[in-house]
């Protein structure tokens, strides 16, 4: 089965403060995103596509694109707030894209096959890309998979987060409700989460078979929400809409990996850190795609 990996790093890191996607945190210089794409290759993905902002498309090409040369086949898709369904445009003062439900959409012209969607700032582990691979060979159409994470694995000590909690039963995604400004002090008996609230981190499967809902979801929420210039398309709640529709079914593959991204820039020394003992206890070599 040819298994593509689909890269959501059009965002530019507001709090972060910059292009987080680049910023070097293994021993080699090697970034986030280089570790996501090598637990994906080793994992059995055969290609890798970017969605990008088109302003983004140099540094990419500089930094990432020739990294992988030789290594994964790389593709770039592009996600503007010009690009729309048929019949809609963004209105007056609107100057980012629409969220990632619609980076998604905006890659239907590659995808021919069963794909994965990551964050390009997350670190998942190798054990969640070779579960959902493992997922993805044997898909049957309509039935996709999302990664989820204990909330306390996924906190930052440096600030408030906001995660999509996941509720459903029998190993079944039903909703994810989005949760905001949740910091440890919110985590342990009598306080507003256990910490064991299995949350979405954003990383899914899907097969080809998903644009069709996806267009429909995207034409209702800009027919609802199109003139706010602020309003975001958000793959999660698309995905509960069509589980609720049923459309689609979700599993739940739940991973006991610590998660670890950075959002704030104080976050960077903690997953250098992290990813040095990895490196350390031999699970991932010093020099990535040497």
């Amino acid at each position: 089965m040819y298994l593509t990996l689909l890269v959501l790093a059009a965002g530019m890191g507001s709090r972060y403060g910059g292009l987080k996607q680049v910023d070097p945190v293994g021993p080699s210089g090697e970034t986030i995103l280089d570790y996501a794409v090598f637990d994906a290759k080793r994992a059995g993905f055969a290609r890798v596509v970017f969605v990008i902002r088109r302003e983004m498309e140099a540094v990419f090409r500089k930094t990432v694109a020739t990294k992988y040369a030789g290594k994964i086949p790389v593709d770039f898709v592009f996600q503007g707030i010009e690009d729309l369904p048929e019949g809609f445009s963004p209105p007056a003062g609107r100057d980012k894209p629409w969220g990632t439900g619609h980076a998604v959409w905006c890659a239907r012209a590659v995808l021919q096959g069963p794909f994965a969607v990551i964050n390009a700032d997350d670190f998942y582990g190798m054990a969640a890309f070779s579960r959902l691979a493992m997922f993805l060979g044997n898909a049957e159409p309509g039935k996709c998979a999302m990664v989820g994470f204990r909330l306390a694995n996924t906190l930052s000590e440096n600030g408030p987060v906001s995660r999509g909690i996941c509720y459903g039963k029998d190993g079944k995604l039903d909703v994810i409700n989005e949760e905001t400004a949740i910091t440890r002090a919110d985590i342990g008996a009598g306080l507003r989460f256990s910490g064991d609230e299995i949350v979405s981190m954003n990383f899914w499967g899907f097969g080809p078979g998903i644009f069709a809902g996806l267009d429909a979801d995207l034409r209702a929420f800009l027919a609802a929400h199109g003139s706010d210039p602020k309003a975001e398309f958000y793959l999660p709640s698309a995905a509960s809409a069509l589980i609720a529709a049923g459309t689609i079914t979700v599993d739940v593959l739940f991973s006991e990996d610590q998660w670890f991204g950075i959002t704030y820039q104080e976050d960077r020394p903690q997953v250098v850190s992290a990813i040095e003992k990895l490196v350390s206890d031999g699970l991932y070599p010093g020099k990535l795609f040497a």
